[in-house]
């Protein structure tokens, strides 16, 4: 182990950038009311909003109130029949829309380029330039982190572990040996990525466990988020995958050989057995239960506190699944509905 200490670059970015309101609807395709050269330097609530801000607004209802808020701009979701105080910008979709003009007023997180002396890097490790490395970092043989990437303070990095550009790991983060982490991820605190799955095969004679060998892989794809203390586990023998652009949240684990597909969403405190396959567009609410094998089809949505046994497959996309084991709204309402009046009966 060495320490090696890079500079920080000159160019360090220092914050918001100053763009104006015609900029920003250039950016979003979008028409536009107003002063196109007023320019914003932040985001905000319409409540909380200040000089300078831009800030959203989804109903019309609301839109009297943005007006009359100290916001600079406004997004809105509908064409204005008389000229506003303020420039406003016109979009279909104003929630998704202040999201992008968010990350083009702000497009990076203010990390200052470099290595902590604190930091341990083994010498074989491969620095892309723009890297930033935070105290107490340490970094195994072989490692290669990629462009504009931040590690975050207390995080521990594997050998062979492979690490895209622009990606933010927060600190405490632990990426066991030999995990691929693709473009653009975002890492919470705390999370674990690449730990051994839960196998192991029972001895009939001696009822005693023997652990199953966890020697496969973990592969995250471009534009994935974990949240905070998730844990993913490598595959035992083979893969464990996570689709791009899939976002999963603050205390959920995933066990060996799963399979995540893309634009996939799963919500806190939800559990993935082994082998289990998650397709495409499917939404995952908090404290769902997946069984091993398990297979949910492209695009469906399992409600909070689902339960889905082994071997089972949920198909039916845009299909809202409820209840243990889980089955389609209507049918788990209509038991409901049966239940409380054989209890009136009783």
């Amino acid at each position: 182990m060495v320490f090696r200490l890079f500079f920080p670059s000159p160019n360090v970015y220092k914050g918001a950038m100053k763009r104006s309101v015609k900029e920003i609807a250039e950016l979003l395709q979008a028409p536009m009311t107003g002063d196109e050269a007023v320019e914003v330097t932040a985001i905000a609530s319409v409540e909380s909003a200040r000089a300078g801000d831009l800030v959203f607004v989804e109903d019309e209802d609301n839109f009297a109130t943005a007006l009359n808020s100290s916001a600079s701009a406004i997004i809105c979701g509908h064409a204005q029949t008389a000229p506003a105080c303020k420039p406003v910008i016109i979009c279909e979709q104003p929630r998704l829309a202040f999201a992008r003009a968010a990350e083009f007023i702000s497009p990076g997180q203010g990390h200052e380029p470099g290595v902590h002396q604190t930091a341990v890097i083994h010498p074989a490790v491969r620095v892309a330039e723009n890297v930033t490395v935070e105290a107490y970092v340490t970094i195994e043989n072989n490692a290669e982190i990629g462009r504009a990437t931040r590690i975050g303070a207390g995080s521990r990095i594997g050998a062979n572990v492979h690490i895209g550009d622009h990606c933010n790991l927060a600190p405490n983060v632990t990426i066991y040996p030999g995990v691929r982490i693709g473009n653009r991820v975002i890492v919470h605190a705390g999370a674990v990525l690449g730990s051994d799955g839960f196998g192991y095969v029972r001895d009939a004679k001696t009822g005693r466990y023997v652990k199953f060998p966890q020697v496969g892989r973990l592969e995250i794809e471009d534009d994935v988020e974990i949240g905070a203390n998730s844990t993913v586990d490598r595959g035992a023998l083979d893969v464990t995958r996570i689709g791009r652009g899939t976002k999963i949240d603050n205390l959920v684990h995933l066990g060996h050989n799963v399979h995540i597909g893309e634009d996939v969403v799963i919500a806190a405190q939800t559990g993935l057995s082994g082998s289990a396959v998650i397709e495409d567009g499917v939404v995952i609410a908090g404290q769902v239960g997946i069984a091993d094998h398990v297979r949910i089809e492209s695009g469906a949505i399992l409600g909070a506190q689902c339960g889905v046994p082994t071997k089972k497959v949920i198909r039916g996309k845009g299909t809202i699944f409820w209840g243990t084991p889980a089955r389609p709204i209507r049918e788990y309402l209509k038991e409901l509905a049966m239940v409380a009046r054989l209890a009136k009966k009783g």
